[in-house]
């Protein structure tokens, strides 16, 4: 069966694909052959597997199991203490009150009242402890440990009695302006003040001695009462029960004769539900102070100093759940579900406990995957964060910092970053972080440093401009959100002005690591929006050529930033992909200096391999640039580097963008500057020998050369060219037949290699009659005319935005086959 019969059997057209990412020598993708946009396990910014992590165990869980087991103890203690009371109001006071011995009747009386006490105390010390962690400043929970700290404070409450209240003002004074410096700072735990409402653990019971009738306090004085309490009904009931000095009852004497059993039964209460409670305390203690559990909790959480808040105060509400609930009700709980809650509280306090514990989850390598995942899958805690990013008040930057980093983490999921994309007004929220202070023009170098410095004392502008365009970053990553990000309003003006990069900040090394890396970061955002495909990726392209600055801040780049080849690249590969509008591409070559920068990146010799990338991806922006645009191939060939072009053809780094130039040149220079071309020519027998030995990318752009540059040349220089080549006509007419055989179907790495064959084919017949028969008897109709019959439109576009075809040739595949078909027949045209 021969090849036609076994198309016309398949019915169909296929397409060499031997990988879909094309890519050139030096290993970058280029926009001259379509690549796919379906990511792939193996790709950088793939999320659609998750990667494979081991299991984890939870630390909070040690914290849960504690408050269960106190929470038996309490119970228990309770149950007997309730059991107790009954039996002595109900049995004792009410049936023997009368016939107690005085002794008794007083020990029980007072039991009584210590229990109730004690009770009372019991009910309200949870209610206070929470209280007292509804503040993030001096939270700690009742213990002996506390003993030396409440000593010192009532010392030095009793002091400030008897100081004159001019100088309590004046310390009072002194300490607020050092806990303004310390907010203004923005420390991972500092103190948030709220102005409109009192913060709860601070609040003054009575007008005097205000030290001691606050939150805090109160519950430590709780806990001391329930000691003390819970102490001295251990030693009377045990010092009853050890006497049993109940009075002796007469014989005969009916009404006290179940005297005795009824009191061992009280005080046997009384004891162990002392002893229950005092063992709970003991357990306390002992895990608390001496295990250190939660300072172990919060190690193991990597919450760091200032964690120790948010844990306690997730060991208060596990304890409460357990006490007021049901035991199990506390073993629900977890750090991320409670932190999550907390968010959603009205408190700043609160809030901010919240985000500071899901800002280190979601930092964290072993915790960040389950974190983001609870997280993701919330919508309203996600509407909750992306709301906070607004929030501009310094009191408030540490949880707009923490909300921003929590986002910077959710959106490294491609289905996280689409829900985040589609909260209404996310994308203004994530703008507001975007804030720029410029200088004014002219400013001497030390005021630009004392700004700077002031700037980063009172607020964190450069925190918040990283993650915002981290945050952009990651969101541009698909292609509708970049069509979110075009259509905010303000906010493609805001990425280019970060693109703004003069030469003090590029040469000189007093620049910063932040402000590389916050350009960095604007030029990676741009690079994505701008490489975008279909009508969006059009629109955006658009946009962002039309905003003055964008082309000059990339010119700045191009001629300062030799010391930053990564900033280079960037920006030249925005370039590159403007490149792609017509009206863009007019833009950028009619910018002062921009095509002359990039022929100097791209033919400098001695550069670094640092810069191997960067001079490919400039020769790639130049041929893009010179394609289709008369005014651009003309203003390149006024800078005088056709022979440097030439050259650079048997540069294996440079030779295939340099052929790709130089063929642009060829083709749409247009009349008026033919010497300038005829120069092109003398890289005849180089293009020659390529095509004969080269395979590939290299063989396909050598083709398109040679089959425009022989059009400059005379008969007579012609066969000049081939002796110097030492190559037959008719080898070459033999290779180019041969090409066609290999490459039956359009192929995606050289997706107009055969276009270029018959390009080069329609030239040598023209050139000499001989070729014609030349290539008649070696088969050139036939594979003509299956070409034909498998033409593709991927064989129809200069270059591909994607999979979407750009810059469709002027002449049809069909057309250049009608031609040949009637050179081969002997026709004249």
């Amino acid at each position: 069966m021969d090849r036609r019969s076994s198309i016309e059997s398949e019915g169909s057209v296929h397409l060499e694909i031997n990988g879909m990412l094309s890519l050139t020598e030096s290993g970058i993708p280029t926009i001259f052959e379509p690549h796919s946009t379906i990511e792939t396990k193996n790709s950088s910014t793939s999320n659609s597997v998750s990667p494979k992590r081991g299991e984890v165990r939870a630390p909070e869980k040690k914290i849960t199991l504690f408050a269960l087991r106190l929470a038996v103890l309490e119970k228990a203690a309770t149950g007997l203490g309730t059991l107790g009371f009954i039996w002595a109001t109900v049995v004792l006071l009410g049936g023997f009150a009368i016939t107690l011995d005085t002794t008794d009747f007083w020990v029980i009386t007072t039991i009584l009242l210590i229990e109730g006490t004690r009770i009372f105390s019991r009910s309200h010390e949870l209610e206070w402890q929470h209280q007292a962690t509804w503040s993030i400043a001096d939270v700690g929970i009742s213990s002996f440990r506390a003993i030396k700290s409440s000593t010192r404070s009532i010392v030095k409450a009793a002091k400030a009695v008897f100081k004159p209240f001019s100088d309590v003002t004046k310390a009072s004074s002194r300490e607020i302006g050092r806990n303004s410096q310390q907010t203004a700072r923005g420390k991972w735990d500092k103190r948030r003040v709220s102005t409109r409402m009192w913060t709860s653990s601070e609040v003054p019971l009575l007008p005097y001695a205000r030290w001691m009738f606050i939150a805090r306090n109160v519950s430590k004085m709780l806990y001391w009462l329930q000691i003390l309490s819970a102490t001295a009904c251990l030693v009377l009931s045990l010092m009853k029960l050890v006497l049993r000095n109940f009075g002796e009852v007469a014989k005969g004497d009916t009404d006290k004769k179940n005297r005795k059993s009824a009191l061992l039964i009280f005080y046997s209460l009384a004891f162990t539900e002392a002893l229950l409670f005092l063992l709970e305390k003991a357990y306390w203690e002992w895990k608390i102070n001496f295990c250190r559990l939660l300072e172990e909790v919060n190690k193991e959480c990597e919450l760091g100093p200032s964690g120790m808040t948010c844990v306690r105060r997730f060991f208060y509400d596990a304890y409460s759940r357990c006490v007021n609930g049901s035991i199990f009700d506390g073993l629900k709980m977890d750090m991320v579900s409670f932190a999550m809650e907390l968010l959603a509280s009205s408190s700043p306090d609160e809030q901010l406990i919240g985000a500071q514990i899901l800002r280190k989850f979601a930092t964290s390598p072993r915790y960040c995957y389950d974190t983001l995942q609870k997280i993701g899958t919330d919508i309203i805690v996600m509407e909750r964060l992306v709301e906070m990013l607004n929030w501009k008040d310094i009191q408030e930057e540490e949880l707009r910092l923490s909300a921003a980093e929590i986002i910077s983490k959710i959106t490294g999921k491609k289905q996280n970053s689409l829900r985040v994309a589609g909260i209404p007004g996310a994308m203004e929220s994530i703008s507001s972080l975007l804030q720029i202070s410029r200088m004014p023009t002219g400013a001497s170098d030390e005021i630009c440093e004392k700004r700077i410095i002031f700037d980063n004392e009172n607020y964190g502008f450069w925190t918040f401009n990283h993650l915002g365009l981290l945050i952009l970053k990651k969101l541009a990553r698909d292609h509708d959100n970049c069509g979110k990000i075009g259509n905010t309003r303000g906010l493609l003006p805001k990425i280019i002005e970060f693109t703004q990069a003069g030469e003090r900040l590029l040469r000189e090394e007093s620049a910063t690591p932040t402000q590389i890396l916050t350009l960095k970061r604007s030029l990676q955002v741009v690079k994505m929006l701008v490489s975008t495909a279909g009508a969006t990726g059009k629109e955006l392209r658009k946009e962002i050529s039309e905003i003055v600055f964008t082309i000059s801040n990339i010119r700045d780049i191009l001629r300062y930033g030799e010391g930053h080849p990564t900033l280079q690249q960037l920006g030249i590969e925005i370039l590159k992909s403007l490149g792609l509008e017509e009206d863009a591409t007019e833009t950028i070559g009619g910018t002062g200096g921009i095509l002359k920068e990039l022929c100097n990146i791209f033919l400098k010799e001695a550069m670094s391999n640092h810069h191997s990338n960067v001079r490919t991806a400039a020769g790639e922006a130049l041929a893009m640039l010179a394609l289709e645009s008369k005014n651009n191939c003309h203003r390149i060939l006024k800078l005088k580097v056709t022979g440097k072009l030439v050259q650079a053809l048997e540069v294996p780094l440079l030779r295939i963008n340099a052929a790709r130039i130089l063929r642009n040149l060829c083709v749409y220079s247009g009349e008026g500057y033919i010497e300038e071309l005829r120069e092109i020519a003398s890289a005849g027998p180089t293009v020659l020998k390529a095509i004969m030995t080269e395979e590939h990318k290299l063989q396909e752009v050598m083709m398109g050369l040679g089959a425009h540059i022989f059009k400059f040349i005379t008969p007579e220089e012609s066969i000049i060219m081939f002796q110097s080549a030492k190559i037959q006509e008719s080898e070459l007419a033999a290779k180019l037949v041969e090409i066609l055989r290999k490459h039956q179907h359009p192929s995606i790495k050289v997706p107009r290699i055969r276009r270029f064959v018959m390009e080069l084919s329609i030239w040598m017949m023209r050139d000499k009659r001989t070729n014609i028969q030349v290539l008649g008897n070696l088969g050139m109709e036939t594979e003509l005319e299956y070409i034909i019959e498998t033409t593709s439109e991927l064989e129809s576009f200069n270059v591909f935005s994607g999979t979407v075809g750009m810059n469709r040739h002027s002449v049809t595949i069909h057309s250049l086959v009608d031609t040949a078909m009637k050179l081969l027949a002997g026709e004249k045209e």
